[in-house]
């Protein structure tokens, strides 16, 4: 029998992608829906904001499978003591560092100020700053924020890193714990937000912390909208407290029509696109976690 893998994910149209997907890319695996007889025989769990009785329902399960980069979305199944996993992709490193470099560049060369001079028809160049003068705050140096905060350092810019425990990166001044907070923060000119989310990062970024920028200084939150109180940082955005935001994950997705953010010039929203792994390469390392139990499963 082949090794099952139970779709456990709250959001139909991506349940369809996996569906679609799984045959082609993984045909030695099946996927199934909580529906099929077969779920119960699956002792690995394709997760996307899963159920909380997942473990009640499917208590034979023994692996827990992020279909993102995080493992925030599986909530407090992540204290369950099974043993979880998330996709590591090499090309989502590379398109959120392309989504970072591009929000570096749109306040580097001035574009937040070149697109408000358009709508008020003002010709007014601006000089020019080179990279090496352009200082890079990132928050959170895990697999994706030290692929990116490397590449930014290679290009020129001065960039630090912060994270919960201490790390090492080649061209990056790291530092860590709370206390290094305000030295790194009153220096920069963007900070970008690619933390995990857990109980010490919801809400981080709040009045408090983001008060600790320069008045110049802006956000690029590309981590989770749970990190944001978004109250604080309409508040400082609209007193011209910081620069300006590009933000792309929110608390609430789809961000409301009537979110105050909309209604700011110095925000600039996108749709959760910063960077995500294609079904395929998230349906191929599900399936060889699943393969992995093969030996565990019991025939039909």
């Amino acid at each position: 029998m082949k090794p099952i893998i139970l779709i456990a994910m709250n959001d139909p149209e991506l349940v369809e992608h996996f569906l679609n997907c799984a045959p082609q890319v993984a045909p030695e695996v099946e996927w199934v829906l909580p529906t099929n007889p077969l779920a119960n025989k699956a002792k690995v769990a394709a997760c996307w904001y899963p159920e909380a009785s997942l473990l009640s329902d499917f208590p034979q399960l023994e692996c827990l499978h992020s279909v993102g980069a995080g493992e925030d979305n599986l909530g407090d199944l992540l204290s369950s003591g099974l043993k979880v996993e998330r996709i590591i992709d090499e090309d989502q490193k590379v398109g959120m560092f392309e989504y970072v470099l591009w929000g570096v560049l749109y306040y580097q060369r001035d574009m937040d100020r070149y697109n408000q001079a358009d709508k008020t028809k003002v010709w007014q160049p601006l000089p020019q700053r080179n990279t090496k003068n352009i200082k890079v705050g990132v928050l959170g140096l895990g697999e994706i924020g030290s692929f990116v905060a490397t590449k930014l350092a290679s290009m020129g810019y001065q960039v630090s890193g912060w994270s919960r425990s201490p790390k090492h990166i080649e061209g990056v001044y790291s530092v860590h714990g709370n206390d290094a907070l305000p030295d790194m923060l009153g220096e920069l000119d963007i900070l970008v937000n690619l933390l995990p989310l857990n109980t010490a990062t919801v809400g981080i970024l709040n009045q408090s912390f983001l008060s600790m920028l320069p008045m110049t200084a802006s956000l690029i939150n590309c981590g989770r909208g749970d990190h944001v109180i978004e109250e604080d940082l309409v508040e400082l955005l609209s007193k011209n407290l910081l620069r300006g935001a590009i933000l792309d994950v929110f608390k609430t997705e789809p961000l409301s029509s009537q979110s105050k953010l909309r209604n700011l010039d110095n925000v600039f929203i996108t749709p959760h696109i910063a960077s995500s792994a294609t079904p395929e390469v998230i349906v191929k390392q599900i399936s060889t976690a699943a393969l992995g139990y093969q030996g565990q499963f019991v025939n039909a």
